[in-house]
């Protein structure tokens, strides 16, 4: 496990820009936190967060219809810094997001009062703050263009074959009600989308597991 000081090191680029002052600051307020696997850590009609900053696990940021629907906007995996989370901090962000556990995450929380204090007195704070949530607003793009005007095989071949090169392997332990989730689709839709890839030799489906058995003609599709 990272110290206080090594992990905000590691995930604010600006770490050297800041005074002696504005480092204890930041230092002594974080406090590490730990959420199991499904926990909520943000919901967007909740008190605000602060900054996020991920050690270990994975996160899902996501945003919650009046029906109960959701997607999801994009993913923090250890070393990631969620900013969206500190919405009362960046007066830009107008929209809530709910932050989900996704699996066992450890992590080192700034609070909201804190940071803005620190970017109130320090340009490189600032400007780390707005250019992470402008890297974040295009995935949230990105995300809402697959919606609205890819097909749901070609949105399912891109996930699949992000999921294999982030993680290294073949095999995927999700269920489908993980993969229509991160989708942001119905899970008949996926297990039918999913069968036919299976029928087609492009995967092969188990019980919590799908094994990719043809990168080539996935990649075709997208």
């Amino acid at each position: 496990m990272e110290s206080t000081v090594s992990h905000l090191k590691r995930c604010l680029p600006f770490w050297e820009k800041l005074t002696d002052a504005q480092q204890t600051l930041l230092t002594t307020r974080s406090g590490w936190v730990t959420y199991g696997r499904g926990e909520t850590i943000h919901r967007g009609d909740e008190e605000c967060v602060g900054l996020i900053l991920v050690e270990t696990g994975q996160l899902r940021v996501c945003m919650l219809s009046e029906d109960g629907r959701e997607i999801t906007l994009y993913r923090l995996y250890p070393g990631d810094v969620c900013v969206l989370s500190a919405s009362c901090v960046l007066e830009a962000i107008t929209f809530d997001v709910f932050v989900e556990a996704v699996e066992d995450t450890r992590m080192l929380n700034i609070p909201a009062d804190s940071f803005r204090q620190v970017m109130e007195e320090n340009i490189y704070a600032e400007a780390f703050s707005y250019k992470t949530a402008t890297l974040r607003f295009s995935e949230v793009m990105w995300t809402m263009q697959q919606i609205l005007f890819m097909g749901v095989d070609r949105r399912l071949a891109i996930f699949l074959l992000d999921e294999i090169a982030r993680t290294g392997s073949d095999t995927l332990h999700l269920t489908h009600e993980q993969v229509a989730r991160y989708m942001g689709t119905a899970r008949e839709v996926v297990s039918r989308m999913l069968k036919y890839f299976a029928s087609e030799g492009l995967v092969a489906l188990s019980r919590g597991g799908i094994q990719v058995t043809d990168r080539k003609r996935l990649r075709e599709m997208t």
